[in-house]
C-alpha cells in the first residue's frame, strides 16, 4: 500500500482529464424506476488512479458505463454533466461517441469471455480496433497487435495472435482484453472489476501489470472493485460508494487508515486478514437498500449502529475535516 500523505500530494496544474458533476443514472421501465446513481461528482487528473469501492449493487459498474454511454438508451436517463478530455460526453452524437470509445477512453470488462468476440481471433480483434481508430494498414495493425500482446506479457505472443478466446486461460483472456483496451493508447482506462474471476496469484499479476502500464503510458484510470486489498494495491484515491452515492472519498492512505464513514469502517472491519485467525469476523448487518425505493435520509442509516433520527430525516451534506477527505455523515466534524 502507498504511503502518500496529504502534504506530499501536489496540486495538479493541468486541467482534469475527467470532470463529473452531479451525475445521475435512472432506469425507467413499466415495473419500476430505479435510481442507480444519485448525484455523483468527481474529477480525475491525467495519470491518476481512482478506485470506486463498494458492495454489489451500489452503482459502481453503472457509473463506469455511464461515462462511456454504454447503457441502453431507451431505458436509461443520464443527468448532470460528464466531460472527458474536454469533450461533453452527453452532447456527443453516435459517430463522435464511436471515436471517443477506444481512442480516448477504453474499458476492461469484468468477464472477458463474454466481452471478447468468440468467432474472431485475439489478433484480429486487436487489429480491427487499431484500423478503425488510426486508419493504418492491416500489416501495421497486426504488427502493433503483436507488440501489445508482448506488452501485457502474454507468453508465445505470436502464436496467441491466432488463438480464439476459448483457447486461452482466464488470466490470458484478461491480458488480451487489456491489450485491446490499450490498442489506441487511450488517455483514460476504465476497469470494471477485472480481477474478480481470477485466482489470487493471477489477480496480483494483473494488478501489478495494470499499475506498471498505467505509469508507463501516463493513463488516468478509474478502477471498480469490492476488494479493499485491490484498492490498496492500485489506488491513488478511493471513493466509497453506497446506494448510488459517494459516501466517502480521499487519498488511499487517508480512507484506509482513517475511515470517517461508518460504512467504510464496516467494510474495513469485515475484511479477512491474518490477524483475525481464531476470532469471529465482523459483518455489516442488514442488506443494501432497494434503489427503486430509496429512503429520504442517509441510505445507510437502517444498517448503521450510530444512526440517529436526524440521519433518517435528510441526506447528510458532504463534510471535509481535511481538504482532500470527504464523508457524508453527521458524525463527521466539518
Amino acid at each position: 500500500m502507498q504511503t502518500e500523505t496529504l502534504a506530499d500530494r501536489p496540486a495538479s496544474p493541468a486541467a482534469p482529464l475527467v470532470s463529473v458533476r452531479d451525475m445521475t443514472v435512472t432506469f425507467v421501465s413499466k415495473e419500476a424506476t430505479v435510481h442507480a446513481v444519485n448525484g455523483v461528482s468527481f474529477t480525475l487528473d491525467p495519470g491518476e488512479v481512482l478506485v470506486i469501492l463498494g458492495e454489489s449493487g451500489s452503482g459502481k459498474s453503472v457509473s463506469l458505463r455511464a461515462l462511456m454511454r454504454l447503457l441502453p438508451p431507451r431505458k436509461t436517463v443520464i443527468g448532470g454533466s460528464i466531460s472527458i478530455a474536454g469533450r461533453d460526453v452527453l452532447a456527443l452524437d453516435e459517430r463522435a461517441l464511436e471515436d471517443l470509445r477506444g481512442r480516448i477512453v477504453s474499458m476492461i470488462f469484468q468477464e472477458p469471455m463474454t466481452a471478447l468476440d468468440p468467432v474472431f481471433t485475439i489478433g484480429r480483434q486487436i487489429a480491427e480496433t487499431i484500423i478503425r481508430h488510426e486508419g493504418v494498414s492491416r500489416a501495421e495493425a497486426e504488427r502493433r497487435a503483436l507488440e501489445l500482446l508482448e506488452l501485457v506479457q502474454i507468453p508465445s505472443a505470436r502464436r496467441r495472435l491466432a488463438s480464439y478466446p476459448h483457447e486461452l486461460s482466464g488470466g490470458l483472456r484478461q491480458r488480451a482484453m487489456i491489450a485491446i483496451a490499450l490498442a489506441c493508447r487511450p488517455k483514460l482506462l476504465l476497469a470494471d472489476e477485472p480481477t474478480t474471476a481470477l485466482d489470487a496469484t493471477v489477480q496480483i499479476q494483473i494488478l501489478l501489470l495494470l499499475r506498471k502500464l498505467q505509469r508507463e503510458l501516463g493513463m488516468g484510470v478509474i478502477f471498480v472493485t469490492h476488494d479493499l486489498g485491490v484498492a490498496g494495491e492500485i489506488a491513488d484515491r478511493v471513493a466509497v460508494m453506497y446506494a448510488g452515492r459517494f459516501v466517502e472519498e480521499g487519498p488511499v492512505t487517508e480512507v484506509m487508515f482513517r475511515p470517517l464513514h461508518p460504512y467504510t469502517q464496516g467494510l474495513i472491519g469485515s475484511t479477512v486478514h491474518a490477524g483475525l485467525r481464531g476470532t469471529r469476523l465482523a459483518a455489516i448487518p442488514g442488506a443494501p437498500p432497494d434503489l427503486a425505493r430509496l429512503p429520504e435520509g442517509c441510505a445507510f442509516a437502517p444498517r448503521c449502529t450510530f444512526a440517529e433520527p436526524a440521519c433518517r430525516a435528510a441526506l447528510p451534506d458532504e463534510r471535509r475535516p481535511v481538504p482532500f477527505h470527504m464523508a457524508r455523515c453527521l458524525r463527521v466534524d466539518a
